[in-house]
């Protein structure tokens, strides 16, 4: 098949009108403050693509959702890197579910029919945090808590219609306290959201400060885990962090693919060189593609969130190569007479800043090779 091919036919088939919507749309304007892409995201579909078909969902599986999110990053970086956090919260609550939990499901089936847009106040922001880490204060008030606290970057702050947060809560039968997952509408007392992100890159994916004072959230927004306090829930973070890497390395690929595409289109360069571009994008995208397979066939252990980390951090290596070459080979005039080209090779080197850091992962890692357990820096 044809560069992206795959990829965009993938998207075509679950959010058939995104595509088109995003390539009528300049580059520029859908990554500056204010994009309409998320609102095309919205009412293309895109908040449901994990949710299964029985609850009201597009279904994707990994290896779907991994392809979708290349196609969007090739087409707006900005729109990529931020609906990969809806995702990942989506996937997390997709994962309550699983564990039983039936409002997980109610609310899971609200967001798919309603294009609700999630953004994520888990900590996976933190280094040394598991995704369910609280991260705001709870206070009882009733049956329901109080929150107090602060997330940033907040990915979708401006658009979102929820955001969801890890809380300890007290337990319904008064034992001590417990992890829950709250939800809280962006429209509640005692939300605000202001600027945090300066700079020019990823503009578009609305990463700013949301700050929780005294919002009340009511009980049926709080998803009780049932796990004590102190306790992991090792296969829920474990998955958590393999969404995580698996789509934010395609959401980057896709930025870098952008790239190389518009080489690939040119012929006047030489056919080596595109060709080497060409062998180095796929075989990574191959990598991670592989890891979203073994999360299609349920494995989500120790092993495959270890492959996550190996395949996303080659793939950094490989945008750190193809990047400055494509862009040295579409030459100066197209960098001069565009602000195109300097913009997607910014934005796809914004991989490496995302935790776990592999130098932070170093000792981790070594230790894993070693035989002993993955832990998280």
């Amino acid at each position: 098949m044809r560069f992206l091919e795959r990829e965009r036919t993938t998207l075509a088939k679950l959010l058939p009108d995104l595509d088109p919507a995003l390539r009528e749309t300049p580059l520029m304007d859908l990554e500056r403050p204010g994009s309409p892409g998320i609102t095309l995201f919205r009412d293309s579909g895109g908040p449901g693509l994990l949710v299964p078909g029985s609850h009201q969902g597009r279904g994707a599986t990994a290896v779907d959702a991994l392809r979708v999110q290349r196609a969007i990053g090739s087409r707006s970086p900005s729109l990529a890197v931020g609906t990969t956090m809806h995702h990942f919260s989506m996937a997390t609550l997709v994962g309550l579910g699983d564990l039983g939990d039936s409002m997980a499901w109610t609310l899971i089936e609200g967001v798919a029919e309603s294009g609700c847009i999630i953004a994520s106040g888990f900590a996976e922001g933190r280094s040394g945090a598991g995704i369910l880490d609280p991260t705001m204060t709870a206070t009882p008030d009733g049956d329901g808590v109080r929150l107090n606290g602060v997330k940033r970057p907040c990915s979708l702050a401006r658009s979102m219609d929820l955001l969801t947060a890890s809380v300890l809560v007290p337990r319904e039968d008064g034992e001590g306290e417990e992890l829950a997952v709250a939800l809280v509408p962006a429209d509640s007392e005692g939300m605000t959201v202001s600027s945090f992100w300066s700079s020019a890159f990823l503009a578009g994916a609305e990463s700013e400060q949301v700050t929780l004072t005294d919002v009340r959230v009511p009980p049926e927004l709080l998803l009780r885990t049932s796990a004590p306090a102190g306790q992991r829930l090792d296969e829920l973070q474990t998955a958590g962090l393999i969404w995580f890497q698996v789509l934010m390395t395609g959401s980057y690929l896709g930025a870098a693919s952008a790239l190389v595409e518009r080489v690939l289109l040119n012929d006047r360069v030489p056919e080596h060189d595109r060709v080497r571009l060409y062998v180095e994008t796929e075989a990574a995208a191959t990598m991670v593609e592989a890891v979203a397979r073994r999360v299609d066939d349920g494995d989500l252990g120790e092993a495959t969130l270890t492959q996550s980390l190996c395949a996303r951090y080659a793939a950094q290596d490989t945008i750190a190569r193809v990047v400055p070459r494509a862009v040295e080979l579409l030459g100066g005039l197209n960098f001069m007479t565009s602000d195109e080209v300097g913009h997607l090779a910014a934005c796809a080197n914004g991989l490496a800043l995302h935790p776990p850091s592999r130098s932070r992962m170093t000792g981790p890692l070594a230790a894993y090779m070693a035989d002993g357990p993955l832990t998280l820096a």
